[in-house]
């Protein structure tokens, strides 16, 4: 739920690319190591839902993870969000 609802908090709702920055999240909080796998499941407008499972190649330290939107600020999360 944390890398869903920080996404939300920092660019909004993006629609689909929201999942490849909160998967980002996840990477930049070192969250994925090599070998893993990471399920990921998404519903759009109307019945439409699709997954997928993914296995991470290799553990990618921040420094080194180019192009990444939360290089630079990652330390900064997460920040409490209020329910109401």
């Amino acid at each position: 739920m944390e890398p869903s609802r920080m996404t939300l908090h920092r660019f909004g709702n993006t629609s689909s690319s929201s999942l490849w920055q909160e998967l980002a999240y996840m990477e930049a909080k070192g969250r994925v190591s090599g070998g893993d796998r990471v399920w990921q499941i998404a519903f759009g407008s109307g019945f439409k839902c699709n997954n997928a499972v993914w296995r991470a190649l290799r553990w990618t330290p921040m420094g080194e993870s180019r192009g990444n939107p939360w290089k630079g600020e990652i330390e900064e999360y997460p920040v409490k969000v209020p329910l109401a």
